[in-house]
């Protein structure tokens, strides 16, 4: 009678699972669902190679010399729309001077004046310390920086500046100097080291305002203990060419 009984409170009772198992099932699953995701990412090719990668930087590169292009297309077609129009506007001599110092404060004119480059280089890649107590280089320590170029830029405006170039590019309002890994992204095209940023000024201010930012005297740090790229010349006269990039205004939307 017992024995009934006990059979009649094991069919009841629900299959308990051991953890073993249980932890065993979980890593085959997990096993099963990195080997798809492989797969199906790889598609047929080797994931262990840099073709992928090179692909895209091919693809950059690309990119953006054709924005190249086009910004030297835009450029010629706005100096044929602005030809016209200064011939058709029907304005006074006065908005035409009006227009043309608008024009100017855009950065969308060429400018002409006495100008000032700074060059600004990685290390060496097997750069050590060049002076006494300064730790082995990392090699963060050895790039350009988005903020070193950010602060010529900035030191440059605050001495006086009446236009900048970066590269081959003229500067605006709306212009940002971004830096993704050791490359420079601007306005829609990329740039490698050495970086050239040239300021149309009077020279001895712009100097001087390179010499008094902290933030530059930061950078000379490591420009005298790894070996950092730092140049300033006087160009003497130089012409920066207009912007001739588009100067739409480009924003998030909310999602609806």
């Amino acid at each position: 009678m017992s024995n009934s009984a006990d059979s009649h409170k094991g069919a009841g009772r629900r299959p308990r699972w051991r953890p073993v198992r249980v932890l065993t099932g979980a890593v085959f699953a997990l096993a099963g669902l990195i080997f798809f995701t492989s797969f199906n990412t790889a598609k047929g090719t080797n994931i262990r190679t840099d073709a992928s990668l090179l692909k895209l930087s091919d693809l950059i590169q690309e990119r953006s010399h054709k924005n190249g292009e086009l910004d030297e297309s835009n450029g010629t077609l706005r100096d044929d729309v602005e030809s016209l129009a200064q011939r058709d506007n029907g304005g006074t001599k006065a908005d035409d001077a009006r227009l043309k110092a608008l024009e100017e404060n855009a950065g969308t004119k060429k400018l002409d004046g006495e100008a000032v480059t700074v060059t600004l280089a990685d290390a060496p890649p097997n750069a050590t310390a060049k002076l006494p107590g300064y730790p082995e280089p990392q090699p963060n320590d050895l790039v350009i920086h988005q903020q070193d170029l950010q602060a010529v830029v900035n030191a440059l405006w605050k001495g006086g500046a009446e236009g900048i170039k970066v590269m081959d590019q003229r500067l605006i309002s709306t212009s940002a100097v971004r830096c993704v890994g050791n490359t420079l992204i601007l306005q829609g095209r990329v740039y490698s080291p050495p970086y050239k940023v040239t300021a149309v000024g009077d020279p001895d201010k712009l100097k001087n305002a390179l010499a008094a930012s902290p933030e530059i005297q930061n950078y000379m740090l490591y420009v005298n203990a790894y070996g950092l790229g730092w140049k300033v010349d006087d160009d003497g006269a130089v012409t920066l060419p207009g912007y001739s990039g588009t100067v739409d205004l480009h924003y998030a939307k909310p999602v609806a």
